[in-house]
């Protein structure tokens, strides 16, 4: 009768343990098998953009029919052509090669009236003002070649400071924001940027091609990471429960 007391306990807590080290495991394996499918997703997006950004360049037409399906625009090689508003030019805080400073912003008055706003590149922050770099400002009619690139739907992290409409500077692409904040129509505007390619732009300013495309992809590490945690835990208990039985009599 003791007997039983005494072991009633322990199988609950044996039990318990087996319980918890399953639940463990699933839990392992499942992060490690959605690492699995985000690399295979990320691995796609990638090819992708790769496509896109190597296609032909689409007219604005064709990009906006894209769009109106539904389907993503960014990355996708782009041309179009009208003049610059370069009065209401809208600057994006950003760094570029080390150095800090603005991605300039100008509205592309279209032939239709319309206006696209087109991200023509870098400057110095000693250049942010457009009469330290007169000679790039373009006038008459253009031809920007670049990369579409997708309106966001909001601020991407509470981390990001707020935008500074007063001061003109922007630390998130919020697209209706630097419409309103130059008096521009919102329904008269393309709802993408445009990010310029690097064709030279007088006396260098503002420098173009800036698209960053370097997006992470370290899935496949995280994949091991999980199911090696997955492997360490079986060893683990296999090894505690030989310890437990002792070696063979």
């Amino acid at each position: 009768m003791t007997e039983f007391h005494v072991s009633a306990p322990r199988r609950q807590r044996s039990v318990l343990t087996g319980i918890a080290v399953l639940v463990a495991l699933a839990i392992l394996l499942t992060l490690g098998t959605w690492q699995v499918e985000r690399l295979q997703w990320k691995e796609k997006l990638l090819a992708d953009i790769t496509e896109r950004r190597e296609a032909p360049p689409a007219s604005l037409a064709d990009v906006e029919a894209i769009a109106a399906k539904g389907e993503d625009v960014d990355y996708r090689h782009i041309t179009v052509s009208g003049e610059y508003v370069n009065s209401k030019e809208r600057h994006f805080f950003a760094t570029w090669r080390g150095q800090t400073g603005f991605y300039v912003y100008t509205p592309l008055q279209l032939a239709d009236g319309r206006y696209l706003f087109v991200n023509r590149g870098f400057v110095p922050y000693d250049n942010k003002e457009p009469e330290m770099r007169m000679q790039g400002q373009l006038t008459d009619r253009q031809t920007v070649t670049g990369l579409a690139r997708a309106k966001l739907p909001g601020k991407p992290s509470w981390v990001v400071p707020d935008n500074d409409v007063a001061k003109n500077i922007f630390y998130w692409k919020d697209l209706d924001v630097m419409a309103s904040s130059v008096e521009l129509d919102g329904k008269q505007v393309v709802p993408f940027f445009v990010d310029a390619d690097d064709t030279p732009n007088p006396k260098g300013m503002p420098i173009g091609g800036v698209t960053d495309v370097d997006l992470p992809n370290n899935h496949l590490q995280y994949a091991f990471t999980w199911y090696g945690l997955a492997a360490t835990l079986v060893i683990i208990v296999l090894v505690a429960r030989f310890r437990k039985r002792g070696p063979a009599q």
